[in-house]
């Protein structure tokens, strides 16, 4: 079953302690398609500029990544440069070009109107209504967000929120739409506000799930060598909608699952910078750490003491 993706194609600069890259593919549907497409055909709806690279186009098709509703359009392709240091977990971005991205409307073209799988990426929460109201009959809809949308436009955003199955956001973010330091409580306000689970990606600490009824946790896989953590947290929802729209399982324990497969697709996407490492990555390679993650967190159960 195919995936609808709606979000931005980007051009990055970035920074590390291990390197810079100069305007390298990214943004948060190009994350999110590309994990995705691991699991399922993608259907990809963006805008991008005059001088985005034909090279990257031919690798998002080569990913069988349906580009039929990405525009290129007059002007320069939106643009963000960020450092990291030490701390990998927290970028400082540096100069945020919007350029064509600024005047992005999502237009869903006719034959993705039917998509039973829909990832609404970081934009706007209006344009993520939007583009809510244009497709028909969704049968699961993840949602992502940022700071920034959380602090201009909170009620838009909750109105998204209670029309999706699955949110998507950092511990920060939980934090600051919730008004609760503490996760627990500050995933039980946000489950009040209509969405039915809410993940939070913790960065090196993994990530939790909650859904009212139970809590889910997974651990980040223990790397000795992080190049690039962005489209970290894209390139999880991507391999965890992916496997649900490959699987259709929509149980606790498919969803599970779903979980631990994003998580190992974020866990390559980081060994390198922008998408060099999924540009090389094998189907047989994600297996293989989905059973080390299995062994890592297995434990037996005890008889009673």
């Amino acid at each position: 079953m195919s995936i609808l993706v709606v979000g931005s194609v980007a051009l990055d600069s970035v920074e590390t302690p291990f390197g810079v890259r100069e305007r390298v593919l990214g943004g948060s549907a190009t994350y999110f398609a590309t994990s995705a497409s691991f699991f399922t055909d993608v259907n990809l709806v963006g805008v991008v500029g005059e001088d985005f690279p034909q090279e990257h186009t031919d690798f998002l098709t080569s990913r069988n990544i349906d580009l039929t509703g990405l525009s290129k359009v007059p002007g320069e392709t939106f643009h963000w440069k960020g450092r990291y240091g030490y701390d990998l977990n927290e970028a400082q971005t540096l100069e945020t070009h919007l350029n064509v991205f600024a005047s992005f409307k999502p237009v869903i073209p006719e034959q993705y109107a039917d998509a039973e799988y829909l990832i609404l990426a970081n934009i706007d929460p209006e344009l993520q209504m939007e583009v809510l109201n244009q497709v028909k009959k969704p049968k699961v809809v993840a949602c992502d967000t940022m700071n920034f949308w959380i602090s201009s436009k909170p009620e838009a955003l909750k109105k998204v929120i209670s029309r999706v199955d699955f949110f998507i956001i950092n511990e920060g973010e939980a934090r600051q739409l919730s008004g609760e330091a503490n996760l627990v409580r500050a995933a039980r306000k946000i489950l009040d506000m209509g969405v039915k689970n809410l993940i939070v990606k913790r960065g090196e600490y993994g990530v939790l799930m909650f859904n009212g009824a139970t809590v889910f946790a997974a651990p980040a896989f223990p790397l000795e060598e992080v190049f690039d953590p962005t489209g970290a947290g894209d390139t999880f929802a991507g391999g965890f909608m992916g496997y649900l729209a490959n699987t259709g399982n929509l149980t606790d324990e498919g969803v599970r699952q779903a979980v631990v497969f994003g998580s190992v697709m974020a866990s390559f996407n980081v060994e390198a910078f922008s998408l060099d490492r999924l540009k090389t990555l094998s189907y047989p390679e994600i297996e293989a750490r989905y059973r080390s993650f299995k062994r890592m967190t297995h434990f037996e159960g005890v008889s009673e003491l």
